[in-house]
């Protein structure tokens, strides 16, 4: 059912959390400047009128979501966390002080399912329209933009065929007994042997041994497989999908393409960025585009199927159009982008240092400022929780890329609301409105 609106019977023997709270705090002046009935308008039609007990308050679940990717927590310890901290509180909507957990861990997940990629989406447009509205995103910011694409990982082991086997293996026999499927052999001391084995002899670099344990352990899973299939020509659901995986992991070889590395996250793809300290990486391509003044995440999704940077752009240039309304006038990517399929107004500029001597010293600086968003990437895998994507599925990675998108504009939106310049400013334009006060004075001078 729809979730009820958000209200507080008075209390005459409790204080208000308005009237307790720091009115400078930065957390305290966000909550005050996010359009929330925007959420509701968005979110609203996502739930049945009649059906069930009504939902949380969306501004809760909304809120609850900001501050985990603002503060890189999990779903249990944001809650944990709301329980002492009053800023936290206010800024999902609470009028006094709770003293219980506001809703399930699960429910987060569940509110994520329910809104999905265009939800999430909508989550950082409303971060943009507030860095609008506040004035610290101008029309000025979208003339030149930076684009680049990084890998984010997702949260599985390093593949071996060893350990994908034995994965697959366990998997089946799980199932098959969930379904109640009586099986001729399920190999479990054996295979655990065989996987133990084959990881001391590859240790040892004794490797014709390990590669014989690793037959092995291929060996078990084709007769666990083979045995489900002849007892269950026609599988269903849960089962019929892990068949399938294990089908693919059955014929893969070396030189494959589309290979499954993780069984539980079969759609991660192996991914090569040429770094010298990690040459393969384990998750889904992900781009962004950045303001080159100031910074702000204007754009950032996750691409499947490891395409070419270049074939990436269009899609990043739409959404960053489709989510700030204004037009790009100038993108800088580098070098990865060469031969991209980009037809639009904006101006592809490809940084190239070997050419530059031929520019000016202004639009050489702006070459050099495409730079810049490679430590945006290192503060989203640091502070943010991209280093390692938790999420479910290929939903769960564009879902993990764009709430760490709203999560680094939240902490530039809070440090924004913590520099004096910005108090300094407000009371120039309130002077401004009134008509007494002239900008020509220097803002620091109020």
């Amino acid at each position: 059912m729809r979730p009820k609106k958000q209200f507080e019977t008075p209390d005459l023997f409790r204080s208000r959390l308005d009237q307790i709270l720091n009115r400078r705090h930065p957390l305290y002046q966000l909550a005050n400047q996010i359009d929330w009935t925007f959420f509701e308008e968005q979110f609203g039609p996502t739930y049945d009128d009649h059906t069930g007990r009504p939902g949380k308050p969306i501004r809760l679940m909304v809120g609850l979501q900001y501050l985990k990717y603002t503060f890189d927590e999990s779903d249990e310890s944001i809650l944990l966390g709301f329980l002492e901290n009053p800023y936290w509180q206010y800024f999902c909507g609470y009028v006094y002080f709770q003293h219980e957990l506001p809703t399930d861990p699960s429910n987060m997940t569940r509110f994520r399912e329910r809104i999905g990629e265009k939800g999430v989406e909508t989550l950082l447009e409303a971060l943009i329209h507030t860095a609008k509205r506040t004035r610290v995103l101008k029309p000025s910011h979208m003339n030149r933009v930076n684009i680049d694409t990084t890998v984010q990982e997702k949260a599985i082991a390093f593949p071996t065929d060893a350990r994908l086997y034995y994965k697959m293996r366990e998997t089946l026999v799980r199932q098959a007994r969930q379904e109640g499927i009586p099986l001729r052999q399920s190999y479990v001391r054996l295979g655990r042997t065989a996987l133990a084995k084959q990881a001391r002899y590859a240790h040892a670099k004794q490797y014709k041994r390990a590669r014989k344990e690793t037959r092995k352990l291929k060996t078990y899973l084709g007769c666990v497989y083979r045995d489900i299939y002849r007892k269950v020509p026609h599988p269903e659901g849960n089962l019929s999908r892990s068949l399938d995986i294990a089908t693919r992991i059955l014929i893969q070889k070396k030189d494959s393409k589309n290979k499954v590395y993780s069984v539980h996250a079969p759609e991660t793809e192996c991914i090569s960025k040429g770094k010298a300290h990690k040459r393969y990486e384990f998750g889904v391509k992900v781009g962004m585009a950045t303001t080159s003044k100031d910074n702000w995440i204007v754009g950032i999704q996750a691409f499947h199927g490891n395409p070419y940077d270049g074939h990436t752009l269009n899609d990043t240039i739409d959404q960053v159009e489709r989510l700030t309304r204004w037009k790009i006038k100038d993108a800088y990517v580098d070098l990865g982008y060469r031969g991209h399929d980009y037809q639009g107004e904006a101006t592809v500029n490809i940084v190239n240092h070997r050419h530059m001597k031929r520019l000016t010293r202004t639009a050489k600086a702006w070459m050099k400022r495409r730079a810049a968003i490679e430590p945006i990437f290192g503060h989203l895998k640091s502070d943010t929780r991209m280093s390692r994507n938790y999420l479910k599925g290929r939903e769960g990675d564009q879902i993990n890329a764009v709430l760490c998108g709203c999560g680094f504009n939240m902490r530039k939106l809070l440090a924004v609301f913590l520099c004096p310049y910005f108090v300094y400013r407000k009371i120039a334009q309130f002077f401004k409105d009134a008509g007494h006060f002239d900008l020509k004075y220097s803002l620091c001078s109020v």
